[in-house]
């Protein structure tokens, strides 16, 4: 659970995961998103590599998304607990 956590704490990707949350699949670099392409690259390996993504081929697009029902399984209330905390 601390690698989720730790994964979940930092602002750029929490805000990757609230995308994900909202809008289901993510580019692996979104438009609205002031960070440079190696740094989103570096948060995405982390989200990946807690599980708390999958990331989908297309073309020459990647396409990322929640492991939600996987994160649920692992951890009941925990995304859900997550996501309500940062929209206060």
């Amino acid at each position: 659970m601390a690698v989720a956590l730790r994964a979940l704490g930092d602002p750029v990707r929490l805000a990757l995961v609230r995308r994900m949350a909202d809008g289901g699949e993510s580019v692996c670099s979104p438009d609205d998103l002031d960070v440079p392409r190696s740094t989103l690259s570096n948060h995405w390996r982390i989200l990946r590599e807690a599980g708390i993504t999958q990331t989908r081929q297309a073309g020459k697009a990647r396409l990322m998304s929640l492991r939600r029902a996987d994160l649920d399984a692992r951890f009941p209330g925990l995304l859900a607990a997550v996501l309500a905390a940062d929209r206060r």
